[in-house]
């Protein structure tokens, strides 16, 4: 597999997968909760993530998945090719606001970064790639992110870290430019890659972040824990994603938490 051969592959799923999610969107969506009123789960979600992983598995059969709906088995390691989906991301954006969320998808190869790729349904943008391969948005290739300050740029939070002032969240966001919560953790990377955020502060599950770390190695974004130590991929976590002027500082803020 090549990030190229990949990214071909999932431009041609992810605009099938668009257009089944805007076709479901047409009838009623079905919405249950998992952990609590706040943690939903939809018959779109179940359902693209069928699709995706079926779409995965008939091209690389031997690789391990990981995703956000029940019934798949969780690789034991990050040995060989493992995918991280993330049918819906932000899915209580897609039931209240029917936009604001993403199509997540991170590919990593012993641990490493190759591609990711982050589908902005009602856009239509896809952000796409990794360390090996030039980002890019829609085929357009993207500039580096300026490397500035925390106090000149806008900082996606974790509305209830930054509420409860949570190891120190609250006292960065206002030591930034200004706080953003966007509720979908894709949505939020493209925002960092794009450079309009100077920051990602937030506790994520492996499918909220792989795909938008991936994508950040071929920006220079660094992206770990608040220690800043690596990310471990098959456990959730505080995850600090930043170019390095704004990480340091964030990592150093929040090791005094």
């Amino acid at each position: 597999m090549t990030p190229a051969t990949l990214h071909a592959q999932v431009v041609d799923w992810f605009d099938q997968s668009r257009k089944r999610v805007l076709a479901a969107m047409a009838a009623p969506v079905a919405v249950a909760t998992k952990r609590n009123r706040n943690d939903l789960v939809t018959n779109v979600d179940r359902a693209n993530q069928a699709f995706l992983v079926d779409k995965l598995r008939a091209a690389y059969p031997q690789a391990g998945i990981v995703g956000e709906e029940a019934n798949l088995p969780r690789p034991g390691s990050m040995a060989g090719l493992v995918f991280f989906l993330d049918p819906i991301d932000g899915t209580m954006n897609f039931v209240k606001q029917r936009a604001n969320f993403a199509v997540m998808l991170g590919a990593y190869v012993d641990g490493a970064p190759v591609y990711g790729a982050i589908l902005d349904v009602m856009a239509d943008r896809l952000l796409a790639g990794g360390p090996d391969f030039a980002p890019r948005l829609n085929g357009v290739p993207l500039p580096r992110p300026a490397d500035l300050p925390l106090e000149d740029g806008l900082l996606g939070v974790n509305s209830r870290m930054t509420i409860h002032n949570q190891q120190h969240l609250g006292d960065l966001a206002l030591a930034s430019a200004g706080a953003r919560m966007i509720g979908s953790a894709g949505m939020t990377f493209t925002a960092l890659c794009l450079g309009q955020l100077i920051g990602y502060v937030s506790f994520l599950q492996p499918w909220d972040v792989a795909a938008g770390a991936a994508i950040g190695a071929g920006l220079g974004l660094q992206v770990t824990r608040p220690d800043g130590g690596p990310v471990a991929w098959l456990e959730p976590g505080l995850v600090v994603a930043a170019m390095p002027r704004a990480h340091a500082a964030i990592v150093a803020a929040m090791g005094r938490a």
